[in-house]
């Protein structure tokens, strides 16, 4: 009866190594296909500016056909290999197993960590192959547009680009114009900030002039002088206001 019971146990190891063989050589193969995926890809868009748009992308559509039965093929070694753990932890917990159930977990547990690695490396490399397809799908597809934009009627081309044109036309018309009233609001308030200290200084020119009558003719020559540089003043600033608005919607 032990007899029995050690070739059921070393029957349940080798099938679990072999199981395990299989799935390392196959998650070898299924990373490489993984791997080699998106650097296919991008030779086949290099390769498709250069080539007529009827060509077809034979080699996207072969790997993604190979890992689909790449994937199931791993899925079902893994479903097969969890089955063999799953009788040999039913041995270990049956009755009239021999005094070395120790060494019989220990091995159970190195097949369920060798297991547990494959599960997530599959996992994971599947995950990656999914998202640099997904990728490589949305790049494929801002390229075809791009292309069809490219093989668009001239007349659509022309208009298009006539448009665009416009549209920059009218925002840097925009932006000059508010350009414009940022620089008229500034001067505006240099020049009401300029009167207010003009405006204090005349106050005092007045105090000094009532005190002092003979100094009376110099402030009124300096007040015509402060009307006509405040007269030239206003004069630029108008013409520059004038000059950027022409210049603005020209």
């Amino acid at each position: 009866m032990a007899a029995g019971t050690s070739n059921y146990w070393e029957d349940l190891r080798k099938q679990a190594r072999q199981l395990e063989n299989e799935l390392d050589l196959k998650l070898v193969s299924f990373s490489k296909l993984c791997t080699s995926y998106s650097h296919s890809n991008a030779r086949d868009g290099r390769r498709d500016r250069y080539s007529s748009d009827t060509t077809p992308l034979l080699n996207g559509s072969s790997q993604d056909r190979m890992f689909e039965t790449m994937a199931v093929e791993i899925e079902q070694l893994l479903a097969r290999l969890t089955g063999v753990n799953d009788k040999m932890a039913e041995y270990t917990n049956s009755a009239g197993v021999p005094s070395l159930n120790a060494a019989l977990m220990h091995t159970l547990q190195r097949h369920r960590d060798i297991l547990q690695d494959y599960t997530h490396e599959f996992h994971k490399t599947k995950a990656n192959f999914l998202a640099i397809r997904e990728r490589e799908n949305l790049m494929g597809s801002v390229r075809k547009d791009i292309e069809s934009y490219k093989s668009g009627s001239g007349v659509n081309n022309r208009r298009t680009e006539l448009f665009l044109k416009e549209h920059d036309h009218l925002r840097n018309s925009d932006r000059l114009i508010e350009e414009t009233i940022s620089i008229a609001m500034a001067t505006k308030e240099n020049m009401t900030s300029q009167r207010g200290m003009l405006k204090s200084i005349q106050s005092r020119m007045n105090t000094l002039a009532n005190r002092f009558p003979a100094v009376n003719s110099l402030i009124q020559r300096i007040n015509l002088r402060k009307r006509r540089d405040s007269l030239i003043l206003g004069g630029v600033v108008g013409v520059c206001t004038i000059l950027l608005l022409l210049y603005a919607f020209h």
